[in-house]
């Protein structure tokens, strides 16, 4: 399966609660890290949620 990595460019303060959880469980901690996850349709569907907060990186 394809990897995807996945990079969080802005904070989840003052987000709803789901984003904030969709965050943790894609475990994005901090801003400005990244993790690398296989691209399921699962993960896809979860960077699809928080996709203001986040960005794919090559």
């Amino acid at each position: 399966m394809a990897k995807i990595k996945i990079k969080q460019v802005k904070s989840g303060i003052d987000r709803p609660k789901r984003q904030k959880l969709t965050l943790q469980a894609l475990g994005l901690r901090k801003m400005n890290q990244v993790v690398e996850k296989e691209a399921t349709p699962q993960i896809l569907g979860m960077v699809a949620k928080v996709q203001h907060l986040v960005e794919v990186v090559k």
